[in-house]
């Protein structure tokens, strides 16, 4: 069994998450033959192990260099991918999902960066696998970290709560039951690409869920998709982020950003 990396993100901060993803050059354990053992979500790709994170507590202060994406009050900040104003519900500090409106993405773009998203599926649960509290973090509206309910849920390995959509499932299953607010601190490298619009080096992302380090300076195969895994396209060096909809209500709160 893999061991867990449980991380006080009080104690080690923002510079200190970017030092986690700064010395993990290659990630601890080579994932990449996954992708040649397993199909696009592959119902027999093992689950990973479960991992208690602990209760969830207050929401994380942005650093002082920080990019507000979402500070509960309005969404001014958001547009639809037609670049229309967001519809998705503001209430209580939070911004919540709704059926119909589309996903959302943010006006300004960014490439490196350190993201802080705050979230949490409906309570009480509804459906299963993929049709349970769907939504998903895009990092240039093309990598995506799924959001999904995974507490005492199954699904494809590949499509769970943390999963790098398509490609790898989290190190462990860090979620917390539906309804309670779940974080994720990402680290994320934007691909690069040379004049010929040759890869020179693919996107790359460290996740912790819930304080659980789930990716490890991982690399993907290109954007992340349903049912494929489409290769790398050259693509301009920044780009917004955006939450998906996926016709559930899932919430959000407390997002923001720190350009690397």
């Amino acid at each position: 069994m893999r061991t867990a990396i449980v991380i006080s993100l009080s104690t080690i901060g923002a510079v200190g998450l970017l030092g986690l993803a700064v010395s993990a050059q290659a990630p601890a354990i080579s994932r990449a033959a996954e992708l040649q053992k397993w199909a696009v979500h592959d119902e027999a790709r093992p689950m990973p192990p479960v991992v208690d994170p602990g209760p969830a507590g207050p929401p994380a202060p942005a650093p002082a260099d920080a990019v507000v994406l979402f500070d509960g009050r309005d969404l001014s900040g958001w547009t639809t991918s037609k670049g229309a104003p967001a519809k998705w519900l503001v209430k209580d500090g939070y911004m919540e999902a709704v059926k119909g409106a589309g996903s959302i993405q943010t006006t300004r773009a960014f490439g490196d960066c350190q993201l802080h998203v705050e979230w949490a599926s409906p309570a009480p649960p509804v459906g299963s696998g993929q049709d349970r509290g769907n939504s998903g973090v895009f990092l240039m509206n093309m990598y995506e970290v799924q959001v999904l309910d995974s507490y005492q849920a199954t699904t494809y390995a590949d499509g769970m709560a943390a999963a790098l959509y398509g490609q790898y499932p989290p190190l462990v299953n860090a979620a917390r039951r539906p309804g309670e607010w779940q974080t994720y601190d990402i680290v994320f490298r934007a691909p690069r690409f040379d004049q010929n619009g040759a890869v020179v080096s693919p996107a790359r992302l460290t996740v912790v869920h819930n304080g659980v380090l789930v990716h490890d300076a991982q690399e993907l195969s290109g954007p992340t998709a349903h049912k494929a895994r489409p290769p790398y396209k050259a693509h301009a060096g920044r780009l917004p982020i955006g939450l998906q909809d996926h016709s559930h209500p899932v919430r959000f709160r407390n997002i923001w950003v720190r350009e690397l």
